[in-house]
């Protein structure tokens, strides 16, 4: 199983993770939202120091060849869902996938929004 991540521990995973990125393409890392977009339209996190892609649960297995072209499969990434059960699956498919860097934003936007930011409308 994946690590988990408490969202109030994100900035510090966000900055070491860039640390690890330095002088490759892609410098940030991903927080990997696998909501529906309905969900990330009434509420989302605001990239700050990382890269916010948007690809919903249902169009991982499809798409995970475009994100390992896209990142390479050492690329850190955070799944974001609502509470946290989506996105765990993301992760752990991912990391059956050969991705290595792969972690579960415990507890999902809604969490995100108690701890974090409370300008971050809770559903």
């Amino acid at each position: 199983m994946i690590p988990q991540l408490n969202p109030s521990s994100f900035a510090a995973w966000r900055d070491s993770a860039k640390a690890g990125l330095s002088g490759t393409p892609a410098a940030l890392p991903i927080v990997l939202d696998v909501r529906e977009p309905w969900e990330l339209q009434t509420a989302s996190v605001k990239p700050d120091g990382f890269t916010l892609l948007h690809i919903p649960m249902r169009e991982v297995p499809t798409r995970v060849a475009e994100l390992e072209a896209s990142y390479g499969n050492g690329h850190p990434i955070a799944c974001l869902c609502h509470h946290g059960m989506r996105s765990l699956q993301v992760g752990n498919f991912l990391e059956q996938h050969g991705f290595t860097e792969v972690v579960n934003f415990q507890g999902g936007i809604d969490a995100w929004a108690q701890q974090v930011d409370p300008g971050v409308p809770r559903y």
